[in-house]
Parts: structure tokens; C-alpha cells; sequence
């Protein structure tokens, strides 16, 4: 699927064993992304990143979130108020930590990204709090860090 930025969605599902993410990923996006770890606030690498660009699964590559709907929200972590295509990612409740929260997957690896809340800002009110270890992204043509 294209939406009319461009950005892709792969509906096809990426399945691999434990073993096989453990191989081939980063031992620190391994941790973040299949086995539902978090950052430590303000030191991933994209919390501050301000160049245009798209941010993609680190798992899988599948386009997630456009940077035009990037915000800073004050946390510390990489947040979004909208994913590029609904369908790039789906959700789950998430009762770790002793209180429920909505976890945020890749919908085409089921990598764990992030969680989202309802207090973000217009046009949609939600932040998609992402860990950047979960994500890879990708600047816009011309753009320079």
C-alpha cells in the first residue's frame, strides 16, 4: 500500500524465531524491539533529531513514521502524534510496570516500538512515544545532520 506521500506499507507478515532476531539484530535494538525494553530517556539517538525524513522499523524496515508528524513532547523518547499509514502499526495493552498502557508493534514484524498515550497535540492528540533503538531513519534527500 502507498499513501499520497509515498510512504509504503508492507502487508506482508516478517516471521522469525527468537534466535534468528538475536542473530541478526544489534544486541541493544534486540533488547528494545523483541524483548519490550526501553531507553533511558533523552539518550536515544533520534529524541532530538530535527531533519526531515522518514523513520522505519529497525527489524524489518517497514516505513512507520514521517517526520513532519514529529513533536517534542518533553520525555525524552522520539514522539509522533500519527504513524505514516494506520496500518503500519497496530497496538496491544501492555500491563507491565503495575499500571495499563498501549504498547505500539510494527505490524509487519510485531516489533515493539513504543507506547502511545492521549495526550499529544492536534491534529490527532496522541503521542507515539518510540524508542529510536526500534526505529531507523532515513533523511530526506539533501538533508545534512
Amino acid at each position: 500500500m502507498v499513501d499520497k506521500s509515498g510512504a509504503k506499507s508492507d502487508p506482508s507478515k516478517v516471521i522469525k524465531t527468537d534466535a534468528e532476531w538475536k542473530a541478526t539484530l544489534p544486541p541493544d535494538v534486540y533488547s528494545i524491539a523483541r524483548k519490550q525494553g526501553t531507553e533511558p530517556a533523552f539518550t536515544g539517538a533520534y529524541h532530538a533529531e530535527k531533519r526531515a525524513g522518514l523513520y522505519r522499523c529497525a527489524c524489518c524496515g517497514q516505513d512507520l513514521f514521517e517526520s513532519k508528524t514529529k513533536f517534542d513532547s518533553g520525555t525524552g523518547w522520539p514522539s509522533f502524534y500519527a504513524p505514516v499509514l494506520g496500518e503500519a502499526v497496530a497496538t496491544k495493552t501492555d500491563f507491565a510496570h503495575g499500571w495499563i498502557r498501549t504498547e505500539v508493534l510494527c505490524a509487519r514484524c510485531d516489533a515493539h516500538l513504543g507506547h502511545v498515550f492521549d495526550d499529544g497535540p492536534r491534529p490527532t492528540g496522541q503521542r507515539y512515544c518510540m524508542n529510536s533503538g526500534a526505529l531507523a531513519f532515513e533523511p530526506k534527500s539533501g538533508e545534512k545532520k
